[in-house]
């Protein structure tokens, strides 16, 4: 794992399930990333394609040794979650408009780390609020290898 301190390219699965009142729709994206490991912390860091704008969103979701995730998307709105599992925890969603406090309700949490080949698998299932209202319901399933 010495190579991690100056980054591990991998290829990424990501599948989100959104449920959002009776809306539902399902995300998958096959994309190449990086792997970084700080101090305690793992990096996933890849960039998420817009079809339509043509436009790329920096994603980076970090990895603590306590098992919590933290999910940042930086696009025009910056986007910060954190998960903490069976916690309620207060996020940032920074619009064009300002700050708009939002939080994270992680019932599922779910990280697992092997070292040969390097590769990850991350599950995670979350409630989205905005003012006490429930946003949707969120299912992200990740996995990597290097």
């Amino acid at each position: 794992m010495d190579r991690l301190s100056t980054g591990v390219p991998v290829m990424i699965h990501l599948e989100t399930h959104i449920k959002q009142d009776e809306d539902v729709s399902d995300y998958r994206l096959d994309v190449d990333g990086q792997l970084v490991q700080m101090g305690s912390n793992l990096y996933l860091r890849y960039l998420e394609p817009n079809k339509e704008t043509g436009e790329q969103t920096p994603v980076t979701m970090k990895f603590t040794p306590d098992g919590e995730v933290h999910l940042t998307r930086k696009a025009e709105a910056e986007l910060r979650l954190h998960f903490v599992s069976g916690k309620r925890v207060t996020a940032r969603y920074n619009t064009p408009y300002g700050i708009m406090p939002i939080e994270t309700v992680t019932p599922y949490l779910e990280t697992s780390f092997q070292e040969k080949p390097f590769s990850g698998n991350v599950k995670i299932d979350y409630l989205l609020y905005a003012n006490d209202d429930l946003v949707g319901n969120y299912k992200i399933r990740l996995q990597f290898t290097a």
